[in-house]
């Protein structure tokens, strides 16, 4: 029989403090690392993905990364599921081409992923343990609100985008394709569903999904494609979602500049909704093919005057219309000119082909010139960007500045 072994008094309190110390520490979790051979695995299999991309010769990443990892203990505690909600980083200076692949060139820079999907949106609130915490909190919550009653629809907020999916059940890969886009697109529409007997009397044909437009008396449009194909549900509630003709504020400036493309602009007086309405109209009459190569937006003069400014214009000369390349600024004329058949469309493809900054610089092109004229080469200066001076500088300061408030 071994014998007993007492403790000294001190050994025993300094074993009862590790003991205790033991118990209540609670388990941290590792920080999963991305590279180019787990990247697309990871963030594909998760419900929700938040992903800092930094630096670590930055001072401002190296501030994050204790805070990223206490609030992605906080949230492991609420989402134990490895899948539910996943924490990871990427090493920019290690992994290049993963910055280059979702345009990173700040650092931190945090970016949400449903499903392998990356918002369009980064995150830009404040880098504290709670606010992460509450972000993702936010994001695990139903974006989809149900409808108990049909007459609730005559209650709805028609200041918003509003999509209305009608399904004979909530388990059902109809409303599991529904729901995952709802997720998406939450931020640019407001989802609402109805289900069983609620919903019969819109189902007479089946599950059916609806948009409704801003304003009591713009028409309903109903989605007409296959409910279980993702990739149609998709496309066709971001077209009603997202719309081409987008305004500029000084809350969306620097996400919109981060878009990379070259912004065609009407700056407008805001209660001149005329012009924004044929701006808007002829955009989408002899523009829509060019969607993907440059952001359609319209401004408050009053708001954006040092834009103005730049162009020699002032809000008595709205409403005008220009582009800023991010390099310059270039003036379309009179605004009257839109409703000329073509002319806005020449006035984007000048710009592509390089005569707008080719004109600017060294006058007409010999093509533009009347036979015989003599061909003079001008030298002239366009007007510098001014949105590009919304975008963040390239190494990000902590927490992040409204930098866009300082435009010159």
């Amino acid at each position: 029989m071994n014998p007993a072994v007492f403790l000294s008094l001190p050994d025993l309190r300094c074993s009862l403090l590790l003991l205790v110390t033991w118990v209540f520490t609670p388990v941290t979790t590792e920080i999963t690392s991305l590279d180019t051979e787990n990247i697309d695995d990871i963030l594909n299999n998760a419900d929700v993905a938040l992903v800092n991309f930094y630096a670590d010769w930055c001072r401002f990443s190296q501030m994050l990364h204790p805070i990223f990892e206490e609030a992605s203990n906080v949230i492991k505690e609420e989402y134990p599921n490895e899948n539910q909600v996943v924490f990871a980083r990427v090493d920019c200076d290690q992994h290049s081409d993963i910055a280059q692949r979702y345009r990173i060139s700040k650092y931190p820079t945090l970016k949400l992923f449903r499903n392998g999907m990356m918002m369009k949106r980064e995150y830009r609130g404040q880098r504290s343990v709670k606010a992460l915490a509450d972000y993702i909190r936010q994001q695990k919550s139903d974006p989809v609100q149900e409808l108990h009653d049909l007459a609730e629809i005559t209650t709805l907020d028609r200041s918003k985008r509003n999509i209305i999916g009608y399904f004979e059940q909530k388990d059902s890969e109809n409303y599991r394709v529904f729901e995952r886009v709802a997720n998406i697109l939450h931020d640019d529409c407001a989802f609402l569903s109805a289900f069983g007997a609620v919903s019969k009397p819109e189902r007479y044909s089946g599950d059916n999904i609806i948009y409704k437009p801003p304003g009591q008396s713009a028409p309903d449009m109903v989605y007409l494609g296959s409910m279980t194909n993702f990739d149609g549900t998709y496309n066709w509630i971001q077209d009603k979602c997202v719309p081409l003709v987008r305004e500029i504020t000084f809350e969306n400036g620097e996400e919109l500049t981060e878009e990379g493309l070259p912004f065609l602009i009407l700056f407008h007086m805001k209660e001149d909704t005329e012009s924004l309405e044929i701006f808007q109209n002829e955009v989408a009459r002899q523009l829509i093919s060019e969607k993907g190569t440059i952001n359609f937006l319209h401004a408050d003069c009053d708001k954006f005057r040092h834009p103005l400014l730049h162009i020699q214009k002032t809000p008595a000369d709205c409403p005008v219309i220009a582009i800023d390349s991010f390099r310059h600024m270039y003036v379309f004329g009179d605004f009257r000119d839109v409703l000329i058949p073509g002319k806005l469309k020449q006035f984007v493809f000048d710009l592509h082909s390089g005569k707008l900054h080719r004109e600017f610089h060294h006058g007409p092109d010999p093509t533009d010139t009347a036979p015989g004229q003599q061909v003079q080469d001008v030298a002239s200066s366009p007007p510098e960007s001014s949105f590009q001076k919304l975008a963040p500088s390239e190494y990000r300061k902590y927490p992040k500045k409204q930098v866009i408030r300082s435009l010159p």
